[in-house]
């Protein structure tokens, strides 16, 4: 047998090409897929919405020869969140788990850096919103991919009937179904402030917005639009403490005068209160993601019919809509990470996107803007098209309530409701006339 020379420029020609092929191994059918593969989704509260991940996750294992295990774990109690921790610190258990919100930038040490996975995202899809980013890429790079199922946006819900009958303003007109970001001379006068006028109205009426200031995620989220609509910071970027400025003065004073008009029980509200308030029929406007209305369909279908979903107000920095980013968190013990990275990309091919959405009936926001145009936000009802601006389009911008501090510092903001902990609970004891009307009754969406 003839011996082959090796030379410096074939050897280094090996190592490129060797180096290309590890670089794209996850996006190719084969050996770089093949294996076992374990993964635990967020269990979805939507029927059916867990059907068709695994109908899509077993179309992809079968054709990338796969053993493929599918775990659905709750977010109730907390069980998604303790299994993640438990898997971190035993460094053991799935290779890719879903990891909402600021859960993933607190496992960042743990997960598999996803550069590769998001540029193939970008190329397709082109660029991601900001709270995804925010939250997404921490110290330069990306943390895991992103998810589809359970990344969501907390806008407007309001009643049609009471808002035209009370405020004279007509939702369906002002955010039509269709387009990309409404009327504009009807939102550009959709502001906080025009806000405050109509829950005055709202509330005379007997309606009052059902909006919650208590120490919870709902209370977080929305409470941090607001802030983030006027340029209202806790902390910077810099993770230097900016509370004592005039943006957080000018907010707080708007607070003041929105709780005179609010149910006087909001400060002990939990995350189901404003759902409650909604499908009731007492609450005018909560925000929330459509699943109050989902169950008002079940329970409530005469209040569901009124139900119209739209952006929130703008501030003096913009129009903010409260965002909830999740991943899909790749573990850096796993012993398939090209697998989950092949398997997160088939998830994202445009038609297994509009497949998730349809099954969850417009509840999961696909974090790309190119993504948001799907017939399910259209046709979905009763009414038809009422959720067509759930997905934040036009000038609104997605936000997450403690941004922009770093990651470490946001997250306690979020998680204990910092914003509304003290600076808005001291007003609560001004206003204690007799409830506008008795704690609603019907089950959680």
């Amino acid at each position: 047998m003839a011996e082959k020379t090796m030379t410096r420029r074939r050897v280094l020609g090996t190592a490129a090409m060797a180096t290309t092929a590890l670089a794209a191994a996850p996006f190719v059918r084969g050996a770089h897929a093949a294996g076992k593969l374990s993964v635990a989704f967020w269990d979805h509260w939507v029927p059916g919405a867990n059907d068709a991940m695994t109908k899509l996750c077993k179309a992809w294992a079968d054709k990338e020869k796969v053993e493929l295990q599918i775990d659905f774990v709750t977010s109730q109690g907390d069980k998604l969140m303790l299994t993640a921790a438990a898997e971190a610190q035993a460094r053991s258990g799935h290779d890719m788990i879903t990891l909402p919100l600021w859960y993933a930038p607190a496992q960042t040490d743990n997960l598999e850096n996803s550069d590769d996975v998001w540029a193939e995202l970008i190329k397709r899809h082109g660029e991601t919103t900001a709270a995804m980013t925010y939250v997404g890429k921490q110290n330069g790079h990306w943390i895991a991919p992103p998810a589809i199922q359970n990344t969501l946006t907390l806008p407007c819900v309001g009643r049609i009937d009471i808002f035209k009958e009370a405020v004279g303003l007509d939702l369906t007109q002002m955010y039509p179904a269709g387009g990309t970001g409404g009327n504009k001379e009807l939102t550009d006068k959709w502001t906080w402030d025009f806000f405050l006028t109509a829950a005055e109205k709202c509330h005379k009426a007997g309606h009052p917005f059902g909006l919650a200031i208590g120490q919870t995620g709902d209370t977080a989220n929305w409470v941090g639009a607001v802030f983030n609509a006027y340029g209202a910071q806790l902390v910077d970027k810099d993770g230097n403490t900016t509370v004592k400025s005039d943006a957080v003065k000018q907010v707080l004073a708007w607070f003041q005068k929105l709780v005179k008009f609010l149910p006087p029980d909001v400060f002990a509200w939990d995350d189901s209160s404003n759902n409650k308030a909604l499908i009731s029929g007492q609450a005018a406007l909560i925000m929330n993601p459509p699943s109050a209305w989902a169950v008002a369909v079940r329970d409530a279908p005469k209040v569901a019919e009124q139900c119209w979903h739209f952006s929130s107000p703008k501030g003096p920095k913009g129009r903010f809509d409260p965002a909830q980013p999740s991943f899909w968190g790749i573990w850096k013990f796993s012993p398939n990470k090209a697998a989950a990275k092949s398997l997160a990309l088939h998830l994202w091919e445009k038609n297994s996107v509009e497949q998730l959405v349809a099954a969850s009936h417009g509840y999961d926001i696909p974090c790309f803007g190119s993504l948001r145009q799907f017939k399910t936000w259209a046709e979905e009802g009763p009414p038809k098209g009422g959720i067509w601006n759930y997905p934040p389009r036009g000038d609104v911008i997605e936000s997450v309530s403690g941004s922009p501090a770093p990651a470490n510092i946001a997250n306690q903001i979020y998680s204990q409701a910092t914003m509304a902990k003290k600076p808005l609970t001291r007003f609560r004891l001004r206003f204690r006339h007799p409830p506008a009307f008795p704690p609603p009754q019907v089950g959680e969406g």
